[in-house]
């Protein structure tokens, strides 16, 4: 009774005309820079933060949502009619997707995506409200030695379900550790890894990183492609319904790609992209029925399940954000990174603190998968008209607002020289087949992680078996080793390269 009460209350917040409003741009945004390759939530997002300034805090938070989960229904547009994933996680869309628009079942592909996608969405943010207040009770029971364990837990998920080289993500989760260094010491005050540079004794801004590893990086990417053209299905796109066959097909796709998703979306670094991999490889090793069309071929399945894992995915990554204030990926870093810029401690306290916030938040979700899935099989012939806006226009725009966010941050130009110089520091990454995501990891758990452990050892006086005498750290501890433990399994092992082998 007391879950119907909360969701009642946070329908009310989102249904205000503000909010409704702020969930449309989000969702309308969020489908567009998933359409458009190259983009993606996370480079939107940071460079969108500069803007929640003038903002209250829940018609932002809303936005930002919004464009998340919107991200994951344009991604498979793109995949679908022109084999272009626009989102990471819509790269196995692809395979079966564009196989189906060759066939001329472009709309049967794009309705399962998007129908698909509204389930999953629908019911991600049932698990949420359900799940949500009982890790919040959970999560008061935490001490500074049991968020310490339960970060590196954390970043140890993130590198094992990191996509490609393992040696690589944990490269980048200890740079991202290291640039969070680089601040004054809360305790002593004196600044640390400064240099003597005035700017450096704040810290490196969280913004400036995101959007120059992510805007700026995508940006040099991109213009270092060559364009190619491609062959776009418009003359395709109509009878959108699929066939009664095709629904006795897709359904059960769509159920066990939501039920996978709504599971992996809570582990840290998993989320859209691993949920997306994993139902594409359930449906391959489901039975396939007589008469059925091969994988790879055009099989509706390769789009239905996958499609629902991502939502589904998307939708639970923010349980961990919302109860624990731990982000279990790059977007849900840029989430608690909105939260602390509007006054907001990520963690339990919120639903406590702030509860039109945090049900709002949950309920809005549910209303942004409503927008748009009424949006998406509608205006798909619109979206396909922005495919072919040539890049040589679209990317000065984003230099200049990406210029623009990083200058208001502190109205200082030395925002807008460090946006620049991670810009560099993207483009290196990719050249070295280095995925950035968890450097945002590292870079917001790190100083988090320092504080707790230093917090622990204050209280334990300076005794570092408080972290394995507390039975809630030690069973933390013991989990992230035993991650550890089974990422190195040879049988695991091979497994886990075969699963991302198409994330290149």
């Amino acid at each position: 009774m007391e879950l119907i009460n909360n969701l009642a209350m946070g329908l009310g917040v989102a249904v205000t005309f503000q909010n409704l409003l702020y969930a449309l741009a989000g969702a309308i945004l969020g489908t567009l820079i998933g359409v458009l390759p190259g983009l993606g939530p996370v480079a939107t997002i940071a460079m969108l933060l500069p803007s929640i300034y003038s903002l209250d805090a829940t018609p932002a938070l809303i936005m930002l949502a919004g464009i998340y989960y919107g991200a994951q229904y344009g991604g498979s547009t793109t995949a679908i009619l022109i084999n272009v994933p626009g989102e990471a996680s819509s790269v196995v869309t692809a395979l079966d997707g564009y196989q189906m628009a060759r066939r001329g079942r472009a709309g049967p592909a794009l309705a399962a995506a998007g129908l698909g996608s509204f389930f999953a969405g629908t019911v991600g943010t049932l698990v949420i409200a359900a799940f949500a207040p009982p890790l919040t009770e959970l999560a008061f029971k935490f001490g500074p030695a049991e968020y310490f364990s339960l970060m590196v837990m954390g970043l140890i998920g993130a590198v094992v379900l990191a996509s490609g080289s393992l040696v690589k993500a944990i490269a980048m989760i200890l740079l991202g550790l290291l640039i969070g260094q680089i601040n004054t010491d809360v305790i002593s005050g004196v600044p640390r890894y400064s240099f003597d540079i005035p700017e450096l004794t704040d810290g490196i801004s969280f913004v400036v990183i995101a959007m120059g590893v992510f805007g700026f990086g995508e940006i040099i990417v991109n213009l270092s492609r060559p364009a190619e053209t491609r062959e776009v299905f418009t003359k395709d796109v109509k009878g959108l319904w699929p066939t009664k066959e095709d629904f006795r097909q897709a359904t059960p796709a769509v159920l066990r790609g939501t039920v996978l998703g709504s599971v992996l979306g809570v582990l840290p670094g998993g989320g859209a992209l691993l949920a997306s991999f994993a139902a594409y490889t359930l449906e391959k090793k489901s039975r396939a029925k007589p008469g059925e069309v091969p994988f790879g071929q055009g099989n509706i399945r390769g789009v239905a399940g996958p499609e629902s894992a991502n939502n589904a995915g998307a939708q639970t990554s923010f349980i961990p954000m919302l109860t624990l204030g731990i982000p279990p990926n790059a977007v849900m870093a840029l989430m608690v990174g909105a939260m602390t810029i509007k006054g907001i401690q990520p963690g339990p306290q919120v639903m406590t603190s702030n509860p039109e916030l945090f049900w709002g938040l949950i309920a809005s979700m549910w209303v942004g998968n409503l927008i748009l899935v009424v949006l998406n099989l509608p205006l798909i012939g619109i979206w396909i008209k922005l495919l072919t806006v040539p890049y040589r226009f679209l990317f000065p725009a984003i230099v200049v607002f990406c210029c623009i966010g990083s200058y208001t941050l502190n109205n200082n130009n030395f925002d807008v020289y460090m946006t620049a110089a991670f810009a560099l520091v993207g483009w290196a990454f990719h050249k070295m087949g280095c995925e950035p995501a968890p450097l945002l990891l590292g870079f917001v758990l790190g100083p988090m992680m320092e504080e707790n452990l230093r917090r622990a050892l204050l209280l334990s006086r300076g005794d570092w078996t408080t972290f394995l005498t507390r039975p809630l750290s030690a069973g933390l501890l013991i989990a992230a080793a035993l991650m550890i433990v089974v990422v190195m399994l040879p049988s695991i092992k091979n497994k886990r390269e075969e699963a991302f082998q198409g994330d290149d």
